[in-house]
């Protein structure tokens, strides 16, 4: 790949887009008394992802962006957090759960190895 002009560029904004995407195509499977409780809060925790490493690639500073990477991070756990209580809850299959986390697990350690470079 050449060089990164845009947060487009960057591998860890392209897949948690993907992440996102595939989300909102698992939450279809929430119940509709979940429609404003967790199926709201796991969308935005979701879109948070990516829109948080946008916004620190366009701060164009280093601390800045660590800064955002790590509230993106803590946004990866959040959704985590959400998508195994959807499971314990039986709203959503193990396999969809475990799949995702594999997914989330993957791009954090993307993130810490980002961080560490920038830092």
């Amino acid at each position: 790949m050449g060089k990164i002009e845009s947060y487009k560029d960057l591998l860890i904004w392209q897949r948690s887009i993907d992440l996102t995407v595939k989300v909102y195509d698992l939450i279809k499977e929430l119940p509709d008394c979940e429609k404003y409780a967790l199926n709201q809060q796991i969308k935005r925790c979701a879109v948070s992802i990516p829109s948080n490493i946008a916004e620190g690639w366009g701060r164009k500073s280093d601390k800045s962006f660590s800064y955002f990477l790590s509230v993106s991070k803590g946004s990866l756990f959040e959704l985590n957090t959400q998508l195994i209580i959807a499971s314990k809850l039986e709203y959503i299959s193990k396999e969809n759960a475990e799949n995702i986390e594999k997914e989330i697990d993957e791009l954090g350690k993307m993130i810490n190895s980002l961080m560490s470079k920038i830092k």
